[in-house]
C-alpha cells in the first residue's frame, strides 16, 4: 500500500502539577511535545549523547582533545564554545 503512514505509538510520562497546568493550556499538546522532543534531540551533546556524563574512555578522549583546544566565552552571544589552539590552525 503506497502512501500508508507508519503506525503511531502512544508514550506516557509523569509531570508535576504545575507543568500539567501549563500543558493543559496548549491547543495541541501532542504536537508541542513532539516538536520539543525533536528539537532537543537535534541539540544533544555529541560526546555524552545527552546523558550528561562521560564514560572513563570518553573522558580520556576529551582530556586528550582539550590539550589543543579550550573552552571560551563568545564576546557576542556569551555562549561557551571550543577554540582550537593547535599551532597549525592559527588559533581558529
Amino acid at each position: 500500500m503506497a502512501g500508508k503512514k507508519p503506525k503511531q505509538e502512544i508514550v506516557t510520562f509523569k509531570v508535576d502539577s504545575s507543568l500539567l497546568d501549563v500543558l493543559r493550556e496548549l491547543p495541541n499538546r501532542s504536537e508541542f511535545i513532539r516538536r520539543a522532543i525533536l528539537s532537543s534531540l537535534e541539540n544533544v551533546c555529541p560526546l555524552c549523547q545527552g546523558s550528561g556524563v562521560l564514560s572513563p574512555d570518553q573522558k580520556q578522549h576529551w582530556d586528550d582533545f582539550r590539550m589543543d583546544h579550550e573552552l571560551t566565552e563568545c564576546n557576542e552571544c556569551h555562549e561557551v564554545h571550543l577554540v582550537c589552539g593547535h599551532p597549525e590552525s592559527g588559533g581558529q
